[in-house]
Parts: C-alpha cells; sequence; structure tokens
C-alpha cells in the first residue's frame, strides 16, 4: 500500500493559479517524525473493516509538516470494484467548513460584521418570533430577546432548528421542504416558521449553514456555487469539488452502502442519494459537496496554513484562528445527549469542533485541534500543535455506526515519535 504514495503523486499536480504548481509534497513517515512500523496498523485497522464486511472501502491520507506521509485507499468503491485513491465521496457535512470559510472571505472585505443582525441582509427574518411553548389552544410565540447575528449562525446559536427532531418547530421544517428550491425560496419558507429557541442561548445543530450559504449570495452577487467555485476551487486547485459529477468523471463516484440485514452490506439503493451527476438547484451550505480525498487534504492544509496554500491566500491568517478556536461556553453546548461522547468536552469555532484543554484526559489529540465529519462517514482532523492533518474517506450510513474515527486518530498518534 505504501508504494502507491509515491505512484500517484501525480494527483497532487496540476496547472498553476496563476503559474503556481499545486503540490503537497511526499514524505517518509521517519522524516516527518513518525514510526512506520506502528503506522501500519492504521492499514491493518482499515483492512479489518474491510474484511470483516462493515465497510465497503476507504481512503486515508495523513500530512504532517506540510507533507503527505501516507495516501492509502482499501476495499471497493462499488460491488465489485476496487477502490481508487482519487474516488469521489459525498462529504455531507464537510461541507460546512468550506461554508464558514466562504463567508469569512467576505469578512476579511469587510463587507459585514459578526454582530450584524442577519435581517440586515435577509430582511425576510425581520419579523422572526422564537418558539415559546405549545398547549391545546396550540403554539406560543415570543419575540426574539436579541437579533440573530451573523456570528450565532456560524456557530449554530441561531435559535433555527435542523428538521430533525420531536418538536413543533422542528415538524414544520419538514412539511415545508426547505430543500426543495433555491436558497431564496428557503429563506421565504424559514421566514414564516418560528426559531425554535432564543439566540444565542443554546447550541443546535441546525440550517444555519444553508442560511450562511444564502447570505454569502445576497452579499456577493453571486451564485453561492460559483462563489465556491472561483473564490476557493479554482484558486487551490479543488478540481474535483462541487455539487455534482461531470459525466466523463462518474467512473470515480463511490457508492453508498448500509448494513444489511442478514448482516455485512448492501448498496443502498436511493436515487436521491446516488445521484450525483443531475443539475443542481439548492446550493446547501449545510451538505452537498462532493470530493476527493486529495481536495479536502488541499483545503485542510490551507486552514493549517493559517489560510494560505501554494502561494494563495484564501483567508487573513487571524481569521483562520478566530474561526478554529472555540466560540462556546459550558452553558451553551449541548451535553452528552445530542451527539453523545463525540462532542463531549468539545467546543466549537465557525464551522469546527475544537478540542478544549478541559478534554485532554479522554481525548487522544490537542488541545486547539479542529475537526469535522459527514453523515456517510467521512472525516477530517487538523492538529496545529502537531502540524498534523487526517482524512479519512468512506461511504457507509449511518455516521458514527463504528468507532474507526477514533480509532484512526488514536493509532496516528501513538505512532509520533517526536
Amino acid at each position: 500500500m505504501r508504494n502507491t504514495l509515491i505512484f500517484f503523486l501525480f494527483l497532487f499536480y496540476t496547472i498553476g493559479y496563476p503559474q503556481q504548481k499545486t503540490m503537497l509534497p511526499a514524505s517518509q513517515p521517519g522524516e516527518a517524525g513518525l514510526s512506520s512500523d506502528s503506522l501500519g496498523f492504521v492499514n491493518t485497522l482499515m483492512q479489518k473493516y474491510v474484511d470483516e464486511k462493515k465497510l465497503p472501502g476507504m481512503v486515508t491520507m495523513i500530512a504532517r509538516n506540510g507533507k503527505v506521509i501516507s495516501f492509502d485507499k482499501f476495499g471497493s468503491m462499488d460491488i465489485g470494484k476496487p477502490m481508487q485513491l482519487d474516488a469521489f465521496f459525498r462529504i455531507a457535512s464537510m461541507t460546512k467548513p468550506v461554508t464558514s470559510v466562504a463567508l469569512m472571505t467576505l469578512f476579511d472585505e469587510g463587507r459585514f460584521n459578526l454582530d450584524d443582525p442577519v435581517s440586515k441582509y435577509i430582511p425576510e427574518f425581520k419579523n422572526l418570533r422564537v418558539f415559546s411553548s405549545i398547549d391545546k389552544n396550540g403554539i406560543k410565540l415570543e419575540e426574539q430577546a436579541k437579533p440573530m447575528t451573523i456570528r450565532n449562525l456560524l456557530m449554530h446559536t441561531s435559535g433555527l432548528a435542523s428538521g430533525g427532531e420531536n418538536n413543533p418547530v422542528d415538524s414544520m421544517y419538514r412539511a415545508a421542504y426547505l430543500s426543495d428550491g433555491t436558497l431564496k425560496d428557503m429563506i421565504q419558507k424559514l421566514s414564516k416558521i418560528p426559531l425554535l429557541y432564543q439566540p444565542g442561548t443554546r447550541w443546535n445543530y441546525s440550517r444555519s449553514l444553508d442560511v450562511v450559504a444564502y447570505l454569502v449570495e445576497v452579499i456577493s452577487g453571486m451564485p453561492f456555487d460559483q462563489f465556491l467555485r472561483e473564490r476557493i476551487f479554482m484558486p487551490l486547485h479543488m478540481d474535483d469539488t462541487g455539487y455534482s459529477v461531470p459525466e466523463e468523471k462518474l467512473n470515480r463516484v463511490t457508492a453508498v452502502f448500509c448494513p444489511a440485514d442478514s448482516g455485512g452490506i448492501k448498496a443502498l439503493l436511493n436515487p436521491e442519494i446516488n445521484n450525483v451527476s443531475a443539475k443542481v438547484k439548492f446550493f446547501s451550505g449545510n451538505g452537498g459537496l462532493i470530493s476527493t480525498a486529495k481536495d479536502y487534504m488541499i483545503f485542510s492544509q490551507m486552514l493549517l496554513n493559517k489560510g494560505i496554500y501554494n502561494g494563495i491566500r484564501i483567508l487573513k491568517s487571524n481569521t483562520v484562528e478566530l474561526m478554529t478556536t472555540n466560540q462556546i461556553s459550558n452553558e451553551v453546548m449541548p451535553d452528552d445527549s445530542f451527539f453523545g461522547p463525540l462532542l463531549s468536552g468539545m467546543g466549537f469555532g465557525f464551522g469546527f469542533a475544537v478540542a478544549k484543554d478541559s478534554n485532554q484526559s479522554t481525548f487522544t489529540g490537542s488541545a486547539g485541534s479542529y475537526w469535522w465529519s459527514g453523515s456517510a462517514n467521512t472525516y477530517f482532523y487538523i492538529d496545529p500543535k502537531k502540524d498534523l492533518i487526517l482524512i479519512l474517506m468512506t461511504q457507509f450510513v449511518p455516521n458514527f455506526y463504528y468507532p474507526i474515527f477514533k480509532e484512526f486518530r488514536e493509532l496516528v498518534y501513538k505512532s509520533i515519535i517526536e
């Protein structure tokens, strides 16, 4: 497997922007301060998941000090089709960090302030009220104590719901079919549904980043997908990231799998999930992007480099520091009942979970590390203190069905010798 690293280095070479080479150079583990023998246990773990028919296949990448030290593939990308290093994966909620970066590029240009009311740019939200209670006479509403701000959107403290929980507001989200239409259509629908809670009072995984995507459209005057392409993907040469896959690249698309009733796994035959070539109308900021391990490694390295990659600056250094620093108090962050132990002891920045100092007794990794994952089991993790990036891509639902992200991270840290 290790030889695939050298053979596929061409994946990191593209035409310059401008006149630049987009290349993340390779390094041997020992040169990067990791033990080759210990790191081999990562490959053993991944192959075990495949052999035991728990996961169909995956791609892993590990980079340290700006160099790739591991780039490997395992198992299958579809029934009877071996995994490819350049395979496409539906990254789902790993879209959120990209959306946050997009908005913050406009922040760097002075186009808005973080504590501006959202209604300043989205007037449809001006009269949003807040769910208070429900009784036999119906739903009780109250006024916003403080207006929803752009900061609230980025932190998931906006008061918006997700549509997936069991409460009257989430039920209204489901009935409204929020993703059926454009981002502007979604805003119109949300403007008629109350907030689930007072802005700023609690963290709630929600449709906030969909609203952020629309905010990007409003402030930039550009469709969200075009903005991502011109301001992030093209400059970084993330040539395989977008909301759909061109016909000539469809042979690289992975299938989505799920547990089979009789044990093992089966392909998930769901056209809404599997169709990645159809023209997209709803450019979700919450989820929807399709990408590769290589592309997301480039995006991650840009963040680790404090906003710059290969001479191209996407964000200011202090903006990246702000985004990847915990912004949430203990009173606002949920307890273990929401994401379970995954977010226990974690904080949250602008699009990222952030490991706090108080979490070091139970979390293998450095305080200040930041990460997120996607609903079909994709994962990235960035440790600025160790100058380390981890990428794991597979396509299996539900997310967190197996502790593979935790096991992956822990094995890599055990391999660090300096």
